[in-house]
């Protein structure tokens, strides 16, 4: 159990926030690191695990003009994808990642790279792009999901 995640259901329950998950690279990992905390039914409402490009529209709304226009793993599509989970969901706050997490890559979009975005209500949309290197399949993964959680502590 990540000590982020106990702290993450403990700061959000004394903010009343409501937490959703918008997932690609770490096929629901996020969302699992937070319901493997007793009580996180308080805080969390639902994760989207949009793997496909046809999920990512389908479910939160990601434009077909985006992913043409910057490909899945992109700041542009990582937003669309924060905002379509905050707008389908009963969160406040919403975190999304996408990624290659490996193994390969190209020389555009390498191994390692994932883009995050956190949307909250009322607040602009936050969104980084972090290069974790070629750290392998579960190593990016992992590190994605610690920075996910980082990224949702941050805003209490």
């Amino acid at each position: 159990m990540r000590v982020a995640a106990i702290e993450l259901l403990q700061k959000a329950s004394a903010a009343g926030a409501v937490i959703a998950t918008a997932e690609s690279c770490t096929g629901g990992g996020i969302s699992a690191a937070i319901t493997d905390v007793a009580g996180s039914s308080a805080i969390f409402d639902r994760a989207f695990i949009t793997y496909s490009n046809a999920a990512k529209q389908e479910m939160l709304g990601v434009r077909a003009d985006t992913l043409r226009d910057h490909g899945a793993v992109s700041e542009p599509v990582a937003e669309q994808m924060a905002q379509g989970a905050l707008a389908r969901s009963a969160a406040t706050l919403a975190v999304s990642v996408t990624g290659v997490a490996g193994p390969g890559g190209s020389a555009h979009k390498p191994e390692g790279r994932v883009c995050f975005a956190l949307a909250q209500t009322g607040q602009p949309v936050f969104v980084e792009t972090i290069e974790f290197g070629a750290n392998g399949r579960q190593g990016v993964r992992a590190a994605t999901i610690d920075h996910a959680l980082a990224l949702l502590l941050s805003r209490f």
